[in-house]
């Protein structure tokens, strides 16, 4: 279980930090930073939740990376140069995440509690 709450923060956190790190410096649509970074801010929704083991937030919060997950998809298909890696980056981030999340709240669930 601890493996799982691990995985899920640290991806959630790798995330937050590639959508900052992408929009402002790394291959911004516009140069100097675009408002793009924005983007960002929906992740910061689940994480105390992530980082406290809530059981609550591991339910809703994989539905949240689909959005993140598609634009993933969609830039690695139609960006070119870093962009497109960052975007291969965005798509494994948000599928450890999914993965790692549903998992955990499967097994934190009351029907594997120990009595």
């Amino acid at each position: 279980m601890k493996i799982l709450q691990t995985v899920s923060a640290v991806s959630l956190i790798a995330l937050i930090f590639l959508c900052v790190a992408w929009e402002l410096w790394l291959a911004p649509l516009r140069p100097g930073g675009s408002g793009l970074v924005m983007k960002a801010l929906p992740l910061l929704l689940p994480l105390m939740g992530i980082l406290k083991g809530r059981r609550y937030t591991y339910q809703w919060a994989p539905m949240l990376m689909l959005a993140y997950f598609t634009e993933g998809v969609v830039r690695a298909w139609s960006d070119t140069g870093l962009s497109a890696w960052l975007a291969g980056g965005e798509i494994v981030l948000t599928v450890v995440f999914f993965f790692a999340a549903i998992y955990y709240a499967k097994f934190s669930g009351p029907s594997h509690q120990i009595p």
